[in-house]
């Protein structure tokens, strides 16, 4: 990390672009970047105008000619080396995410993980990218479907996971033949420079691999340059939508991942007990600040939610909030003093509109870390679909009951949310776990696991206002995404047979 951030400004280090295998700085504004803990500045980061983006293009199209034809086996190698390596500096990795996002370190350790094992499955590149053959389909003739690279694409990733949704993109652009283009978030951004590093530590050749930091004109250069062929996206459903509308309208592939309102049934025959131990770290892990947390639980029963509520309250009482330094804390700050205040102000309008705090985590105050960007797990009773806070996704470390009386009710309730990302149910009826899989309008489904986050050979999506594009992210749906289909048929004549004119349409007859 040397390489990446120097040059001391006014105390902070200074945050460049990795372009054409090297740091470069340029003329553009700058920015600060904070540590959420402590309230203060810890480092500064240039943000790209349209020219260090193009700069960057023009290095990912110089390098994908020769990058395309890479055997897929030895651009598989890179990623082996590159898992290594993510392994070897996790520690280091870690604590650039807790610096930058406030993020307890073994919640870092395990986005990092899950980011690895996005890797892994990259790395089976000679396998994912084979393609589909048929001989004979007709006299002496032979057909064959193959998965080509697409060029340049690009990626914009989000705040909350630095590590692990940059690598739900990259990695597996670049072992389908692709040459790619980062665009991280510019609140966080060091982690993600490091790791790209460490990616041409690991062998990857100079341009396959760019990041640039920006703000909207970094963004609207990928969105509007020819040479990007496709958009990845992940983050609130405005801009997802904002993302999706003007890439294809720009004539680009595009998958956006927006936002989310997830909500677990918690039927009256489920274990109560195990149940909210899930939802503790399901609600207020990472600080509410995942696109999976789980915000929402719908008791069935009154008697269900009452249990659940005092339960809930009970356990959340020993919920230890710090910085990311302190491996014994459960969460951190969020992320800026003015997203804190935006999901303070959501917990004022559930009360303004008559919905009951349970727990309170307004105001609170971490000793040693008192200007840090704190609040609290905050529990909130008798919530209904009408409140502001029930229909907008508040990303903080805020649950919120509503109460329904059976479970098509509560199912309703989902499906009638504009959001359809994340769900489960908590049951032992095994016929009321398979009906709501099989009914529930919501892309990810879990029974009795509150985060039902897809490993990585899987996929990752929501349904209706969660998602805009076609494909999931990573796994089969990312090779589709980050490939081309082309079909060919073939026939090789034997020696001195040839056919007359034909003008009908060729059949297998």
């Amino acid at each position: 990390m040397e390489n990446a951030i120097k040059e001391k400004t006014n105390d902070a280090m200074m945050i460049g672009h990795l372009i054409d295998g090297e740091i470069k700085y340029s003329s553009g504004p700058t920015q600060d970047v904070y540590n959420p803990s402590s309230g203060k500045v810890s480092k500064k980061i240039q943000l790209a105008k349209k020219e260090t983006v193009e700069e960057a293009i023009t290095s990912a199209q110089a390098a994908f000619p020769e990058w395309r034809n890479t055997p897929a086996a030895k651009r598989a190698r890179v990623m082996f080396r590159f898992k290594e390596l993510l392994e070897q500096n996790a520690e280091k990795i870690c604590e650039l995410i807790g610096e930058e996002h406030g993020k307890i370190s073994h919640d870092a350790m395990g986005e990092l993980q899950r980011g690895i094992e996005n890797v892994e499955y990259a790395c089976s590149a000679p396998e994912i990218l084979k393609g589909e053959h048929s001989k004979n389909v007709g006299q002496s003739i032979d057909c064959w479907s193959e998965f080509q690279p697409l060029g340049v694409v690009a990626g914009i990733t989000p705040f909350n996971f630095p590590a692990m949704v940059p690598m739900w993109m990259y990695p597996l652009a670049i072992v389908c033949g692709n040459c790619f283009i980062l665009k991280p978030s510019e609140r966080d951004p060091s982690s993600t420079l490091y790791i790209a590093e460490l990616l041409h530590e690991a062998g990857l050749p100079k341009g396959v691999l760019n990041v640039v930091n920006g703000n909207k004109e970094a963004v609207d250069t990928l969105l509007h340059d020819p040479r990007i062929e496709a958009v990845s996206f992940v983050g609130s459903t405005p801009i997802a939508e904002y993302i999706y509308s003007t890439a294809t309208a720009n004539g680009k592939r595009c998958q956006a991942l927006g936002g989310a309102k997830n909500h677990a049934i918690v039927m009256p025959d489920a274990d109560v007990d195990n149940t909210v131990n899930q939802l503790l770290g399901a609600a207020f892990g990472s600080s509410g600040e995942r696109c999976m947390a789980l915000s929402v639980a719908i008791v069935v029963g009154d008697e269900t939610g009452n249990t659940f509520i005092s339960k809930m309250k009970e356990v959340m009482k020993n919920l230890k909030i710090g910085a990311y330094t302190d491996s014994t804390n459960d969460f951190g700050p969020l992320i800026t003093g003015e997203h804190r205040d935006k999901v303070t102000a959501y917990i004022d309008s559930a009360e303004e509109q008559g919905a009951t705090i349970v727990v309170d985590g307004r105001g609170i105050k971490v000793k040693g870390y008192e200007n840090g960007f704190f609040l609290g797990a905050t529990l909130i009773d008798n919530v209904t679909p009408n409140m502001v806070s029930y229909k907008e996704e508040i990303f903080g470390p805020v649950l919120q009951v509503v109460r329904a009386s059976n479970m098509q009710e509560a199912m309703d309730i989902i499906d009638n949310h504009e959001y359809g990302n994340g769900t489960c149910i908590f049951t032992r009826d095994g016929e009321a776990a398979r009906y709501f899989s099989d009914h529930i309008k919501v892309g990810m489904v879990g029974i009795n696991i509150p985060l039902p986050v897809p490993v990585s050979y899987h996929s990752f999506g929501g349904w209706k206002r969660s998602l805009f594009g076609d494909l999931f992210a990573y796994g089969p749906d990312g090779v589709r995404f980050y490939t081309r289909r082309k079909t060919i048929t073939q026939r090789w004549p034997s020696a001195g047979i040839r056919e007359g004119k034909q003008f009908s349409m060729p059949t297998m007859k």
